[in-house]
């Protein structure tokens, strides 16, 4: 008899510490998982508190409140009669675990806690969390006293064990554990273990989502067994946005995928799946001799089953048929991503709008483009669950425009803030670009306030810089460009802050910055000017990846006005301009955005120091450059990513979406304060000229 099973995973928008919020998105989840006659309810990771709590999991309070919160969701009369599986926190024997609390109807079956925590990258799961390093080990937990009296349990089982269902058998692996060269679903699956169940925090970064597909793909068509992926979803208060997409798939085929960029709070999805057809995939006489030869999992026996009896003799009930796997283009990813990033940290934040120094530049718009791409994100779901924040932070409890460039004009100001370097090109650029997507637009010179700051210099120290074009010299040169830029930041956060009282709103605003993960990464930003902000939307992606963005969005989005900055050539405008010398930035910062990106890419993925960097660029750049350029090249790059370091200690939070981003804080963990790379740069030298008189050799022999 076939065994259909019906099984529901889901992704939700939790917010760290919002304990009340999340615990009612949780039970929203199941009421969706229950209406579409599912068995079985998977949720993401660390659901009840929110995954991003970071040190709050140091705290005993937030082992309190999650347990206040699971014994609520689990009684919930909607949360009954159906297989629960929960993430929360928990602590044992005075050991912080990340855990996954498997209840059904009202009773904790099992506390399965992680085995491998994730600690590259974003992630620092051993700072607060301690792995159960014990395979097949389950312990009894005593329960909390509040917890027995308030759920009638003194103990539970702990530890890495499965359920035993009366017509399946279900196995729990969290997040990295997925990840990791020997998961854990091999051995289950070898035990026997039919459905899988994997509860993640992943967040978004570009081109990932086909990483994690691959990975369960490959598990589930290699072992067989029908395979739920849950994430999170949204910013939750930091520079991460989970991007859901949850899935279901079975033997190696997608049954369900979730929305991976959406405004919903609660995305339950679902599909009905065949045992029968798990057991048939695993026909090959190796998965039953090595299944026999392993050590098996204590099982836990539960009184309840997955399928129903009476749909094996339904006609009309059927399995869920396969379906193609939705990746979205990169340059869909830049556009939607920070979009909807953008949108939680203004909802959460309470404030009124987005503040933005539109230059004329393509940085500067691409992040507008990107708020005006949440404006349509938003617009678009004005029926779902969206209405009441747009009505809060536009100050208008009647308003029901489903127009972007309504919204915009609400809650967008972007400001052309000029000086005498300024073009004319850049200030209509700026000009047109916010008329098109409806940003309120403040177009003013600053030249007064940056000769004032010069003058009150000239007054105390008797001398008066200028630029090297005026026969200045570098540090006078210097000075003059960060007066300029430096204004522009003082101005963003007074513009912020009193434009809504201008125009008769509330609040203020939030400003953003727009400064790329290559500039970021030379460190071609002054400190403490405009593109210090509040948050930074692009801060993660590189000038490569905002280009081919503004290029889609140019016709996605009906912009024409962008291929005027994709034609343009990036220039800070800081210096004058003259018949001979026209600022640009990469001829400023001595190297191409491409090569920054591939510099970026070696330093920080590849883990390359300098002397390692030169030989992998030897072999890529070798058709086109001598051995002396590329070392050039390379000492010139690690120069400046060595004296601007300090830079990034300052650097605005930024939306993360690059595997090489630069952030100090949490992900790119280096000193910033660097010694001169003598060394390096004399090895660098030395196998530069082996490389150069090997050449001679070869030309010389080929004469």
């Amino acid at each position: 008899m076939e065994h259909y099973v019906t099984i529901a995973s889901c992704q939700l928008n939790q917010w760290a510490l919002d304990f009340e919020g999340n615990r009612d998105r949780i039970i929203e989840s199941i009421r969706q998982a229950k209406q579409q006659n599912a068995r079985l309810r998977l949720g993401p990771e660390l659901e009840i508190t929110g995954y991003g709590c970071e040190d709050h999991f140091l705290e005993t309070d937030t082992y309190t409140h999650s347990w206040e919160m699971f014994c609520w969701i689990i009684k919930h009369p909607d949360c009954q009669d159906i297989l629960l599986d929960i993430g929360m926190p928990v602590m044992y024997k005075s050991v912080r675990h990340n855990c996954r609390m498997v209840a059904l109807n009202g009773k904790i079956l099992l506390i399965r806690p992680k085995l491998w925590l994730c600690d590259d990258g974003n992630f620092r799961e051993s700072r607060w969390f301690t792995p159960w390093l014990r395979p097949r080990v389950v312990e009894s937990f005593y329960l909390p006293t509040s917890v027995s009296e308030s759920l009638g349990q003194k103990q539970v089982p702990i530890g890495d064990a499965v359920l035993q269902c009366k017509d399946t058998v279900v196995g729990i692996e969290t997040c990295e554990e997925l990840f990791t060269p020997d998961s854990p679903h091999v051995d289950m699956a070898l035990d026997g273990v039919e459905v899988f169940l994997n509860a993640s925090g992943s967040h978004h970064e570009l081109r990932k989502l086909s990483t994690r597909y691959g990975l369960i793909k490959n598990s589930t068509q290699k072992c067989g067994g029908i395979y739920l992926y849950s994430n999170q979803r949204g910013c939750d208060g930091g520079r991460l946005y989970y991007d859901g997409c949850a899935m279901i798939l079975a033997n190696g085929e997608l049954l369900a995928q979730g929305s991976q960029f959406c405004l919903k709070d609660v995305e339950v999805i679902s599909a009905t799946a065949n045992v029968d057809k798990v057991r048939s995939n695993r026909f090959q006489p190796s998965h039953g001799i090595q299944g026999i030869t392993r050590p098996a999992y204590e099982r836990i026996y539960i009184d309840f089953s997955l399928s129903s009896f009476k749909q094996n003799f339904d006609m009309h009930y059927k399995p869920t048929e396969e379906r193609p796997i939705h990746i979205v283009s990169p340059q869909e990813e830049i556009a939607y991503g920070p979009a909807c990033w953008l949108w939680d940290y203004l909802r959460r934040s309470r404030s009124s709008g987005f503040f933005l120094p539109l230059s004329g530049g393509l940085d500067s718009a691409a992040t507008a483009v990107i708020v005006h791409s949440m404006c349509r994100i938003v617009t678009n779901a004005i029926k779902d669950n969206v209405l009441a924040d747009v009505r809060r932070i536009v100050g208008d409890e009647n308003y029901t425009s489903t127009c972007p460039r309504e919204l915009a004009s609400h809650i967008f100001c972007t400001s052309y803030m000029g000086t005498e370097n300024s073009s004319k090109e850049t200030r209509n650029r700026a000009k047109e670009l916010s008329s098109l997507i409806g940003s309120y637009h403040v177009d003013m010179n600053i030249d007064t306030m940056t000769r004032a700051v010069v003058s009150l210099f000239g007054m105390v120290t008797g001398k008066t810089p200028q630029f090297r074009s005026q026969g200045g010299s570098n540090a006078e040169n210097l000075a003059l460009q960060n007066i300029q830029a430096r204004s522009r930041m003082l101005l963003s956060y007074l513009f912020a802050s009193l434009l809504p009282w201008v125009r008769g709103y509330s609040g203020s605003l939030l400003v953003l910055g727009s400064s790329n993960v290559d500039e970021c990464l030379r460190g071609y930003l002054t400190k403490y000017d405009c593109s210090s902000a509040d948050i930074n939307p692009i801060g993660g992606i590189s000038k490569t990846d905002l280009k081919s963005f503004l290029q889609f969005t140019k016709g996605e989005f009906d912009l024409p006005i962008l291929q005027n900055f994709l034609d343009a050539t990036p220039t800070a405008e800081l210096e004058p301009a003259t018949n001979n010398y026209a600022q640009s930035d990469e001829a400023d910062m001595g190297m191409t955005y491409p090569e920054l990106s591939i510099f970026g890419k070696l330093r920080k993925i590849g883990k390359c120091g300098p002397l390692s960097m030169f030989n992998e660029l030897i072999h890529k750049w070798g058709d086109h450059l001598s051995p002396t350029e590329i070392a050039a090249k390379v000492k010139r790059f690690f120069y400046y990513y060595g004296i601007n370091r300090h830079k990034m200690t300052t650097l605005t939070p930024s939306y993360h979406a690059e595997t090489y981003g630069v952030d100090d804080n949490r992900y790119d963990l280096r000193q910033f304060l660097y010694p001169s790379w003598s060394w390096q740069n004399k090895r660098i030298d030395d196998v530069a000229a082996k490389y150069e008189e090997h050449e001679r050799m070869n030309k010389s022999q080929a004469k």
